[in-house]
């Protein structure tokens, strides 16, 4: 017996090499019972046939719970696939208020609880999966054919045998289990996984008789199977074989490069165009591990001249040069005009028109020459937003006009100076999915709730993210009522109007607020919606409270009012911005800021009035002492200049008496 097996047949399953093949053709996606496969590595085709048993094919498609193929397969945010009815009992969730859709308001905790995943899942993220539901059609139609009823019936008793162990429960010894698989092993592995016979977990699995005929058809059936496959697996974006397949929430599946591509211009799927909450970098985002396996399995040579042809620029890294404008600051979704009149950035904006993308990065000017990481005393804030340029006029003399539109935002990682502009290397910063997002604020609510300490800030830290998103809401639409001059209708023309969406509210609020750019430079650096808008609902509850803020210079004083009333900020130095939004909190902020009460100010404004006052009554009192003074004095007589003739006294008896008769 051992003398007629042959190249063509899988390696028996008590040998070294059946447990090496068959470890290679399993992975952690393909587990989910207490007989656990072990990592899957890309296969190897032999020259007489295939290196991969028939039973690690038919398991690509099979359900790790129900043990069957796929039916209506749901793609869960760890990678993993079920049949939609395997998924756990579903429950409401709670401590989530944002993103406030019915679909995210249920949920299920994962089935892999061993250090695998055992996450709270939304049913929402729980797409099903249309490329591996075409798949397992593909198997049926190419495999189940062949595996007919009267055709297995006819080949049973002169086909092979299939035996294997199959695990009853965790205590319990495993039994021997046997069934013909015909002549063809492929097509009659799928028939007993379609009937349920062949279980997910089975071990030790072994293929008796050793018949080199059998697996001339095993090899033809994979090779039909392979062609079938590959007929599915284009990507709809740039039309090749997807590679780190990424399936979005609505079920349709894409190369990972392919997808960052597509949410770095819209945040729609490009197949349905429906709206995908997922971070534009899709680092965050796990790989669909079964459409991953099918691939690495069926097509290696394929996937490694894919990869080998792959441009470096095209990984998904995040990070790359861009121009640098050290102007103002700018966030992303939003515009910005700008008047270009420097040489320096005149030759920097020629060169952007005339690139393909048209974009350039925007940075705060380090006006306090702060130490920053990696920077040391950059000229530049290290975190900007960059910008795509919209509409472009060029003056006669040179100058020009732009407005741009924020896109999205980065970190500058290290610069140099170009023909008078900065250069910048910078990586993209992101926001965490929307699942991350979620489970933070869930974390943060119910951590206050367990808590239930009276002194603890519920206003910001603890309240959820819609009850943040409607405390900056309210503050906007009261302002507005009361005729507020930044919220003027000029203002929400030029910027658009109050956003109903809280992932645009923090940048908009941000751009029309009459604050100063240390305070809103702050929301570049954050990675979640929610600590935006708790930074937000910091700034509106000092605005509110109306508290009255000086920060220490040596050097002069300068004072400014800003436009909400009862607010002062009083700065000791030359030049720079301070901010007079400090954490009431602290006495002194960043080592040059301390806080001043209102009634303390109040006063000291109230005794320079009065002393005004007293000094104008003074100023009155002897004004009016001097005039009496005038007016009781002697009148003396005017002495008449000299070389001025005048009047004898016999001149003036005559003009008194008049001419004479």
């Amino acid at each position: 017996m051992e003398e007629d097996a042959s190249p063509h047949s899988p390696p028996h399953g008590d040998s070294a090499a059946a447990r090496s093949s068959e470890s290679r053709c399993t992975t952690p996606s393909l587990s989910g019972s207490s007989a656990s496969p072990e990592p899957l590595t890309t296969p190897t085709r032999t020259v007489n046939g295939p290196d991969v048993p028939p039973h690690a094919i038919v398991r690509l498609i099979q359900c790790s719970r129900c043990s069957l193929p796929f039916r209506t397969p749901l793609r869960l945010p760890c990678g993993d696939t079920l049949c939609r009815e395997c998924l756990p009992p579903i429950r409401p969730r709670t401590g989530v208020s944002y993103p406030a859709n019915e679909e995210r308001k249920q949920g299920f905790k994962c089935y892999w609880g061993r250090g695998i995943c055992g996450a709270d899942h939304c049913l929402g993220d729980c797409g099903a999966d249309v490329l591996l539901t075409t798949l397992v059609g593909v198997f049926d139609e190419v495999l189940g054919q062949s595996s007919s009823p009267g055709r297995a019936a006819a080949e049973e008793d002169a086909g092979q045998t299939l035996i294997w162990k199959k695990t009853l429960s965790d205590k319990a010894e495993p039994n021997v289990e046997r069934a013909g698989i015909g002549s063809d092993p492929l097509s009659g592995v799928f028939d007993l996984a379609r009937k349920g016979r062949l279980g997910y977990d089975a071990s030790e699995i072994r293929y008796e008789p050793f018949v080199s005929s059998y697996y001339e058809r095993y090899s033809h059936s994979l090779e039909k199977l392979r062609a079938a496959v590959r007929n599915e697996l284009d990507c709809h974006v740039c039309y090749s074989l997807i590679l780190d397949p990424l399936t979005t929430p609505c079920g349709h599946t894409f190369c990972g490069s392919c997808v960052a591509m597509a949410l770095s211009h819209s945040n729609l799927c490009p197949v349905c165009r429906r709206k995908l909450n997922m971070s534009s970098s899709v680092r965050s985002e796990r790989i669909n591990k079964r459409l991953s396996d099918i691939i690495q399995t069926l097509l290696p040579e394929e996937v490694a001249a894919r990869r080998a042809d792959l441009p470096p620029d095209m990984d998904v890294s995040g990070e790359g040069t861009i121009p640098l404008a050290v102007v103002s600051l700018a966030f992303p979704t939003m515009p910005i005009g700008l008047h270009i009149f420097e040489p320096r950035y005149r030759l920097m904006i020629q060169r952007i028109m005339e690139s393909r993308s048209r974009r350039f990065g925007m940075v705060m000017p380090n006006r306090r020459g702060r130490l920053q990481q990696g920077l040391g005393r950059a000229p530049f804030m290290q975190y900007g937003t960059i910008l795509t340029i919209n509409r472009h006029e060029l003056l006669p003399d040179g100058r020009s006009l732009l407005i741009a539109t924020g896109t999205s935002r980065f970190k500058v990682i290290s610069w140099e100076l170009v023909d008078g502009y900065h250069i910048g290397k910078v990586q993209r910063v992101d926001d965490v999915s929307v699942s991350e997002e979620e489970a933070q604020e869930s974390r943060e609510t119910t951590a206050a709730i367990e808590a239930a300490n009276p002194n603890a800030d519920r206003s910001v830290d603890t309240m959820s993210t819609q009850q943040l998103f409607q405390l900056a809401l309210d503050f906007v639409l009261r302002e507005r009522r009361q005729g507020a001059p930044w919220l003027h209708p000029r203002v929400l023309l030029a910027y658009g109007a109050l956003p109903t969406d809280p992932a645009l509210f923090p940048w908009w609020f941000a751009t029309i607020l009459p604050n100063w750019d240390e305070e809103k430079y702050t929301l570049l650096a954050t990675t979640a919606v929610r600590q935006r808008l708790k930074i937000t609902a910091r700034w509106v509850k000092r605005l509110e409270s109306r508290n009255w803020y000086v920060a220490h210079r040596p050097g002069g004083v300068v004072t400014s009012i800003t436009p909400f009333p009862m607010s002062v900020s009083i700065s000791f130095g030359p030049g720079g911005t301070i901010s007079h939004l400090g954490d009431p909190g602290l006495v002194t902020t960043d080592g040059t800021e301390s806080y001043i009460s209102q009634t303390l100010v109040l006063g000291l404004f109230l005794a320079i009035f009065v002393t005004q006052m007293a000094a104008n009554v003074v100023q009155a009192v002897r004004a009016r002492r001097q005039t009496r003074l005038d007016g009781n004095a002697p009148t003396q007589p005017r002495p008449e200049p000299a070389g001025v003739p005048t009047e004898t006294q016999g001149e003036i008896e005559g003009r008194e008496q008049g001419p004479n008769p």
